[in-house]
């Protein structure tokens, strides 16, 4: 059984056998292959736009027993295994989890981290569960250790710049916490895919020509050798994987194996067999030839005192540090991941086209403002500058930083920014604003340069799984850029991050007065990560997020808009073109992909706007679920994409 992409559908789909199980990858209907056997049947995916009443029931036939959308198919299939052996959406999210470190390395695994959103079925939205799982920089990290003439480049691909990583601990608590099945369980289809092997994605195989894996082919006493690992297993001889290569990785079965059998001190304890964490430490002490100042600091206690960040409202004393950011936006609830995430200015851009529709009288999805129009186009451009100057000055760890997210997101600093653009112009340049609480903070010595401190890797992945009960979890995990630092864990069969890049590398204050996204022992790096929920009165009925790096709360919010103000059915409004700017300089340009009308775009470039053509934005993997119990799901096909869901009818 295959699909003409490549992908191919694994042994999994055959332990769905009568649970009216539907798989496809995230391509077009008409180029789906028409067949089906005894075990599974393949069709288009249902669809559906977003429900505008706790009422309304949902459109045609849709999936019953819970859906998982994720960027490989393969993982989506392991999802579903899961939800149809009886576990729910935590079960599943921890299969997918495990599964992406195999068949999509290069963007996220074991040596990264990232953020969860967990809703219980029939939970409001003030009652999401947090997960910041995000790598963090070890107890030698200084304020000045990226601040050098190198390039970013080979500071990203250095040992230093790799985080103490979080995935193994934030899967582990959620599935104990939060789950129903073993850790045998949930972990077997990623064991027996990394000893077995699997037919490898066009993507995975393009990405192994990336240069990340033909770094330091000489031997010394910098690199120690130690980036042939990756090599190794990803360009055997030299040359690239083909499409549909067939790759075990035995040394990535054994890791996952023994925290299978010994859970997180398998990890990160030093002293376990395993030696997982003991490599570690010595791999990340490689650096680039030209860069000696490049070592990691990280350290077997740094691994040992990893501390998850999480936010449970049942918790007798929730810590509202990182509680979930509750929004509304044209009769919706919208929730979004806290600091050092970017859900905040995701909402805040929500709030200031709200601001700007009441002022100057017109409305999102209407007019000159209906998708791709000229006067959609404008603002949204507008509120992303704004957004992204308040971000690169205020955004950053809040156990270390006083981030002012009520003040960004209460109405009259809205209105206040909302003051600053005018349709149908641009504005030369959008600074940093003072929102309230904003006041009493220490003084930012300078504003962080946005062509310097921007660093953030795109190749991350997001994953969205909603299970028969309606229990959802939404998840962005990353090891930053495409294969993180190009190193692998020796012996141990797992890339590790460049989180440590998305830190400012030329501080923005001092050692006694760091800026808030500047370098500190055991702070996280802020990230644009921000898995979002979207709630309709008390019913959770969508949830989404996007790998992209500075894109992904830009893709977030058009996604948001597609569904809620141009009122399109969930797969075209991840498939819409999209624009995205990162930066509030009179001279960033902004990305934009193919599709748009070329008149509009001439007119926008009038205004003073620059666009650079872009293959994608984002990625966006989605589900929405109807108060009658029908689910869909959509993958985006800037990625392969992978949809699996139960009991369609």
């Amino acid at each position: 059984m295959s699909i003409r992409n490549g992908s191919t559908i694994s042994y999994l789909a055959r332990a769905l056998l009568g649970v009216g199980f539907a798989t496809t990858a995230c391509i077009e209907a008409e180029e789906l292959e028409a067949f089906a056997d005894d075990d599974v049947e393949f069709r288009a995916l249902p669809d559906a736009p977003l429900p505008t009443s706790t009422s309304e029931s949902g459109p045609g036939q849709a999936f019953h027993g819970g859906v998982v959308a994720t960027t490989e198919p393969l993982a989506a299939q392991a999802g579903a295994q899961i939800l149809a052996a009886g576990g729910n959406a935590v079960d599943a999210a921890v299969a997918v989890q495990f599964m992406l470190n195999v068949v999509e390395p290069q963007s996220s695994g074991l040596g990264g981290g990232g953020f969860m959103l967990i809703h219980k079925a029939g939970a409001t939205a003030d009652k999401t569960i947090v997960i910041d799982f995000r790598d963090v920089a070890p107890n030698k990290a200084t304020l000045g250790m990226f601040d050098t003439s190198l390039s970013s480049d080979v500071k990203g691909s250095s040992g230093y710049a790799v985080g103490v990583p979080g995935t193994v601990k934030g899967m582990l608590h959620a599935l104990e916490k939060y789950g129903t099945k073993s850790r045998a369980v949930v972990m077997g289809p990623a064991i027996t895919a990394a000893t077995d092997g699997f037919n490898i994605s066009s993507r995975l195989a393009a990405d192994t020509g990336s240069s990340r894996l033909r770094l330091e082919t000489t031997k010394n006493s910098l690199n120690k050798g130690y980036y042939a690992e990756a090599r190794a297993v990803f360009r055997p001889n030299g040359t690239s994987l083909k499409t549909g290569f067939k790759l075990a990785q035995p040394k990535l079965a054994a890791s996952l194996t023994a925290i299978k059998d010994r859970g997180e001190s398998a990890f990160y304890s030093c002293t376990d067999p395993s030696g997982i964490a003991l490599a570690l430490v010595e791999t990340q002490t490689a650096t680039r030839s030209s860069n000696s100042g490049g070592r990691g600091r990280i350290v077997c206690t740094d691994l040992q005192n990893y501390t998850l960040k999480v936010y449970d409202p049942s918790d007798t004393h929730p810590n509202a540090l990182h509680a979930p950011l509750v929004d509304t936006y044209h009769g919706y609830t919208i929730v979004s991941a806290p600091p050092p995430s970017s859900g905040v200015f995701l909402l805040h851009m929500l709030d200031l086209l709200e601001a700007l529709e009441s002022r100057w009288k017109f409305s999102i999805g209407a007019g000159n403002y209906e998708f791709g129009e000229y006067g959609t186009l404008n603002v949204m451009q507008e509120v992303m500058r704004a957004a992204f100057a308040d971000r690169e000055k205020w955004l950053g760890d809040p156990e270390f930083f006083d981030v002012p997210t009520a003040g960004l997101l209460s109405a009259s600093y809205i209105q206040s920014r909302a003051g600053l653009i005018v349709p149908g112009k641009r504005r030369s340049s959008f600074s940093a604003g003072t929102p309230s609480g904003a006041s009493s903070l220490k003084v930012v010595q300078k504003q962080a340069d946005p062509e310097l401190s921007e660093l953030e890797g795109a190749d991350t992945t997001h994953f969205t799984i909603i299970d028969g009960q309606g229990n959802v979890v939404s998840v962005t995990s990353t090891i930053s850029d495409t294969w993180g630092t190009g190193l692998m864990v020796q012996g141990k069969g797992f890339m590790l991050n460049s989180q440590l890049l998305n830190f400012n590398d030329h501080p923005v204050g001092t050692t006694s007065n760091p800026g808030p996204n500047d370098v500190e022992a055991g702070k996280r790096p802020r990230t644009t990560i921000a898995p979002t929920l979207v709630f309709l009165g008390s019913k959770m009925v969508a949830a989404y997020g996007s790998p992209g790096g500075t894109d992904i709360i830009n893709a977030l919010l058009q996604v948001t808009l597609n569904l809620i103000d141009h009122d399109l059915e969930l797969k075209e409004a991840i498939e819409e073109p999209r624009i995205s700017l990162d930066s509030g300089s009179s001279g960033a340009d902004t990305e934009v992909e193919s599709g748009f009308s070329s008149s509009v775009l001439s007119s926008l470039e009038k205004l003073g706007y620059d666009f650079d053509s872009v293959s994608s934005i984002g990625a966006v993997q989605a589900i929405i679920a109807y108060p009658d119990g029908k689910q869909y799901g959509a993958a985006d096909s800037r990625r392969i994409g992978g949809v699996s869901g139960l009991n369609l009818k």
